[in-house]
């Protein structure tokens, strides 16, 4: 029925809002916004209806969504099934490069062995990968650029 994780953005600053509008407006139950003003959540008085004012509305789904967020340490991956920072099994990563600068170290989570992914410049590889062991592979070269011709081609 109702989003996860409601979007700020979708809040007017200077308007003032019933727990009936926050609720249609986020496509939420009522209960909802009311936990919420149980939680922190201002409203204006304590008159009925209470009104909650759009500033204190967006600062306090601003508040939850920073609240939610884990930072992850050096030579720590996010694990999207675990939803945990946590090093990669046996501390050892592969380097898979986008651009020159840009790619991707890939990493096995050791609890419940998903690939994990955090994306990565090459400038800034030695801080965040700590102490693990990362595997840059060797770039296949283009099959005209060999030098000895494979045996499946006619270079005639």
């Amino acid at each position: 029925m109702g989003k996860r994780h409601p979007n700020h953005r979708r809040v007017k600053i200077h308007r003032s809002y019933t727990v009936e509008d926050i609720a249609v407006l986020y496509s939420i139950h009522k209960n909802t916004v009311r936990n919420w003003l149980k939680s922190g959540l201002p409203a204006i008085d304590t008159k009925r209806p209470l009104l909650v004012s759009g500033c204190d509305l967006i600062d306090f789904l601003q508040q939850r969504k920073e609240k939610r967020k884990l930072q992850c340490g050096p030579g720590e991956f996010y694990c999207f099934k675990c939803r945990v920072p946590r090093m990669p099994a046996e501390n050892m990563a592969d380097y898979s490069s986008d651009t020159q600068k840009v790619g991707n170290l890939i990493g096995i989570c050791p609890v419940c062995t998903t690939i994990m992914n955090r994306r990565v410049s090459l400038e800034k590889i030695g801080s965040v990968c700590g102490n693990l062991d990362i595997t840059f592979p060797i770039s296949i070269r283009h099959i005209v650029k060999r030098t000895k011709p494979t045996v499946n081609s006619d270079l005639r």
